[in-house]
């Protein structure tokens, strides 16, 4: 084999160029201000991570990814909130003062965001609410290639450990809501529907939604 790598190079003939990982870098995520200080434990929450006491490090992903999210289409399992509307989940505003989220009747319910086209997605941020410190029950959120959740579905994060919503029974922690939002790692999955469900926190059996971001590239 030797030989013939030596015959082929005295010919002329190069190598091919070994293939090179994309560039990653930063995603450049705008946090809103924070309205409260620190971040209180919640009681009588189980399965909850510790809140980290640092800011969120840097999340990598390959250069150039857009929030696609952005003003785009949305259904939800309860069409008619209780406070405001479907379309502030993706209206860019993540301040989480009053008249910035919208209230879902209590259960589990959840929204699909349409992004309109394909695409790679690396990260997904999710905001419920953040005027205090609340932990979200049965997070469960999944992406797939039709609005009805039947092909090529897949679970990113899943905190549902009773399997409230039907999803299965989840393996991730819940956690506190802070400014921040909650990351979650897409893993750069090619899909075009996002489907995000809870079933009220600690605080309160309702469903709030303050913002959705979805960070990647349309195919």
């Amino acid at each position: 084999m030797r030989a013939l790598w030596i015959a082929i190079l005295a010919a002329g003939f190069a190598l091919p160029a070994a293939p090179q990982s994309a560039k990653l870098e930063p995603i450049a995520i705008a946090l809103p201000k924070p309205l409260f200080e620190g971040t209180p434990v919640p009681t009588n929450v189980p399965n909850l991570e510790k809140p980290s006491k640092n800011p969120r490090p840097p999340f990598l992903a390959p250069a150039g990814p857009v929030n696609l999210a952005l003003h785009k289409p949305l259904t939800s399992s309860d069409s008619d909130p209780v406070i405001g509307n479907l379309e502030m989940i993706t209206d860019g505003n993540k301040a989480g003062t009053d008249g910035t989220f919208v209230e879902l009747k209590q259960g589990s319910q959840s929204v699909v965001i349409d992004l309109e086209r394909k695409g790679t997605i690396y990260a997904i941020l999710v905001w419920h609410y953040h005027k205090e410190a609340r932990s979200y029950a049965d997070v469960v959120v999944q992406v797939a290639d039709d609005p009805d959740f039947i092909v090529n579905v897949r679970t990113l994060f899943n905190n549902d450990g009773n399997n409230e919503s039907g999803n299965g029974i989840g393996r991730d922690q819940r956690y506190v809501e802070t400014n921040e939002g909650r990351l979650i790692d897409a893993r750069g999955a090619e899909t075009r529907y996002v489907r995000l469900f809870s079933n009220g926190s600690n605080k309160t059996p309702a469903n709030h939604y303050i913002e959705v971001e979805i960070f990647g590239k349309a195919l």
